[in-house]
Formats: structure tokens, sequence, C-alpha cells
């Protein structure tokens, strides 16, 4: 990535999204030739300079205090996952922040036996750029049988912006696969070295309609909790609350489990799936 001109990216789109008025910000009798708050009221509302601010927004500062990071996330409203997304721009690369190894992801044995105790809902471990690690048979059955596909494409992203499977899987699904592209983006400030990574985003880039317009939005998300629903040829519609937990010992894997509301009809129907589909877990390491 271009630092200078994702940060400045980043911010203007930021900016560009908050009313004067919702900032808080009394009008001065100047035209607005752009949508939402300008350089210089946002450099006021984080209590710094103008031409501070203007060189943060061009990438021409090193790297900014934490105390500045937070006071610009705050003047612009952001989220956690957007407030990562900046100080993962403004801190500059370095020997702390090297590429992520190029060879496969090992889940270790442990979380695989934890696959098929929760052999009741979907799992299933995310890594790095999204990668499918492993999956439960349910996990299998709800999305898709990433087993089945070759280790190099047994990748979230890829699935939901390149398999048409995807889509009528879900009436959300343009939620999810724009969500998902929001995790790649703050994954990409995260790791600005990752070729993987790169090489990823120009495939979709390429081959996905949608996805360029929902990777120039800039938008970032770090998967935590909430709900999904999806259908499922053989029982129909799914309802599910997910959580998403953060694996200790590898910050870069996550242990996704889609929860079921217990008697309700998706219980109902995850355990007639669970029936035509009980096989022990394939181990593959």
């Amino acid at each position: 990535m271009d630092r200078s001109a994702e940060i400045a990216d980043f911010l203007r789109t930021r900016r560009a999204r908050i009313s004067p008025d919702a900032a808080g910000v009394p009008s001065d009798g100047r035209a607005r030739r752009v949508p939402g708050l300008r350089r210089d009221e946002v450099a006021r509302l984080a209590g710094i300079s103008i031409e501070y601010y203007t060189r943060l927004e061009q990438g021409r500062v090193g790297n900014p205090s934490p105390e500045i990071v937070e006071a610009i996330g705050g003047a612009l409203r952001l989220d956690p996952s957007e407030r990562q997304h900046l100080t993962n721009l403004m801190t500059k690369p370095g020997p702390t922040r090297r590429a992520p190894t190029s060879g496969p992801q090992r889940v270790r044995p442990g979380l695989y036996l934890l696959l098929q105790t929760l052999d009741h809902v979907p799992a299933f471990v995310l890594g790095r750029r999204t990668d499918i690690l492993a999956s439960n048979a349910l996990g299998r059955a709800v999305l898709t049988d990433f087993d089945a596909l070759p280790p190099a494409e047994r990748n979230l992203a890829r699935y939901l912006l390149l398999d048409p499977e995807s889509r009528s899987r879900s009436d959300e699904w343009e939620r999810y696969a724009s969500e998902t592209v929001a995790m790649l983006r703050l994954e990409a400030s995260h790791h600005p070295k990752d070729k993987q990574l790169a090489d990823l985003i120009g495939e979709l880039m390429v081959r996905s309609p949608e996805f360029s317009g929902w990777w120039h939005d800039h938008k970032v998300l770090q998967r935590t909790h909430g709900a999904k629903s999806y259908r499922h040829p053989l029982v129909g519609e799914l309802h599910f609350q997910y959580e998403a937990l953060l694996l200790p010992g590898d910050a870069d894997q996550m242990l996704c489990v889609y929860n079921v509301e217990p008697g309700s009809p998706t219980a109902e129907r995850i355990q007639l799936l669970r029936s035509w589909t009980a096989a022990p877990v394939q181990e593959r390491l």
C-alpha cells in the first residue's frame, strides 16, 4: 500500500461523512465545496494546528503520538476498528511490523479437538487474509465445504465474492461480503508488507464487480459478534448469533462460533442437518 495515499483517503472519507451540525461546528458563512468537515474544523476539534493536521493527512508526519491519534479519532468519531486502522496507518513500518511468514498457518491439535466438541453448532477457525484454517462439519454444511477446495482457495473473502453459490445462501449477502472486505482493509493496514494479502486484493479487484467500490469506501471492521442468517438448500432458513474470539498464542487466528437459540426453529433444523453431516472432523495440518 501507498501509506501516504491510504492516510489521505481514509481521513478524507471520514471527514466527509460528518456534518458540521453533527460535530457541533457553527456555520461561518463560507460555501462548502465538499460534504462534511473541513481540515481546519477537524484540527480545531482535535486541538491541533491546521498546519500539523494537514501534514498528517498528507502522510508527512513520522509517528504521531498516541494522544494525537486519539484526538483525531475523537474529532472524527471513529469506532474502535477505525481507530486501530488509523493507528496502523500512522505507524511507520519497521522491524516490529514485518510481513507475516509466507508459509501456511497451522492450527494446533487442541483447536481441532475443540471444533469436534462444538459439533452441535457451526464453527471454524479464521486466519490471516480471512483464510479458513479449519472447520467442523456443520460449518462446512452451512457455508461451503472448504475442506474440499484446494488449500489456496480456502478463503472466506474469495468464497463470498467469487463463488456464485454464496449469493444464494443469504438475503444479506451484500452486507456479509462488504464486511469481509472491511476486514481485509483493516488487515492490510496492520500487515502492509504481506505480499499474499496484496495478491488476494489484486485478484478480487479484477474478478469481483463489487470489490473495488467497497474497498475504496475505506470501511474497516474487526469481527467480534453479531447476527447471521443463511438459507440452506436442505433445511431452509437458519439464524445465528455469532461470536468471534481471538485465540491465545496466535493473534492472527480467530475462532468463529455460530450459536443457536435453544428451542428455536433453527435449533431443530440444525439438529436435522447435524444428523445428515455427522462424521469425524478430518485434521488437515
